[in-house]
């Protein structure tokens, strides 16, 4: 169980550096929309790279953001079954979940995204719009990033639902699993 201990306190403690970055760049998007939207209506002033920018950012949020959110339970689910079953129950659940939907799905978009990123690093692809931003290929490489962040974050929170079906007591719990038994 030690093994199982320290791969997730390794990938926890590495998603929330990363959901601490994210945290940054979210304050970052909100000041670069909020003097785009200024520039834009109070002196009719526009810019493309402003713009690309803002969706550049908020990719990249929600990308690298999602294995955070995971390890934080802050992803939708569908509570009205899960509410009231007991703390194994959930953790047996929240443990198929993930070999059964995160993970194919994740590995899905990773493998259907790889000529993508392949062909947009080959071509060093920019903006087609005249002042966009360059290096759309980096912007581009954050979905598999993202996506692979989701598959380790996924595999911590398996193990950290193993860890209950066995009945392992860990010094911190899954937030997801709450405090019910």
């Amino acid at each position: 169980m030690q093994i199982l201990e320290n791969f997730v306190n390794l990938v926890d403690n590495l998603s929330d550096k990363i959901g601490h970055i994210v945290g940054w760049m979210t304050s970052l998007m909100v000041l670069v929309v909020f003097y785009d939207t200024v520039m834009r209506y109070a002196f009719n002033e526009g810019n493309v790279a402003l713009q690309e920018l803002e969706w550049h950012l908020f990719a990249i949020v929600f990308l690298l953001g999602a294995a955070y959110t995971l390890k934080e339970g802050g992803h939708v689910r569908v509570d009205i079954l899960y509410v009231g079953l007991s703390k194994k129950a959930k953790a047996w659940i929240d443990f198929l979940g993930v070999f059964v939907f995160l993970i194919p799905f994740s590995v899905m978009v990773i493998l259907s995204t790889k000529g993508f990123i392949m062909n947009s690093w080959a071509i060093r692809e920019i903006s087609p719009d005249p002042g966009g931003l360059p290096a759309r290929y980096i912007l581009k490489t954050m979905i598999p990033l993202g996506f692979s962040l989701l598959i380790v974050q996924g595999l911590s929170e398996a193990a950290k639902n193993f860890m209950i079906i066995l009945g392992y007591n860990r010094k911190v719990t899954s937030k997801q699993q709450g405090d019910d038994s």
